[in-house]
């Protein structure tokens, strides 16, 4: 009879099993669970930060492509997320 209320997948506000809109992805090799399927690339560095990854809000992100290739991610830019997407975060280069 407690089974529901000791797992935390069984939440009844939100329909059945897991919230459907989290989204768990990676941010320099650590686990970020975004509150929905869509965000911007600060709202994903912001997550990262807020979950423990260490870096900083004016880093460059980055989002590691099915073939290897990684693609820059501006802050403005709003991608639509799905589990296991991976990104990198490192600091900004100065040299224009």
């Amino acid at each position: 009879m407690t089974a529901a209320s000791t797992n935390p997948g069984n939440d009844d506000s939100h329909g059945p099993g897991p919230r459907p809109e989290q989204v768990r992805i990676t941010v320099n090799e650590q686990y970020v669970v975004m509150p929905d399927k869509h965000a911007t690339g600060a709202e994903i560095k912001q997550a990262a930060i807020s979950a423990g990854v260490p870096i900083q809000p004016d880093f460059v992100l980055s989002e590691v492509r099915p073939n290897g290739e990684q693609k820059i991610v501006p802050d403005e830019k709003k991608l639509s997320l799905k589990d296991g997407d991976e990104f990198w975060a490192i600091p900004g280069d100065d040299n224009s």
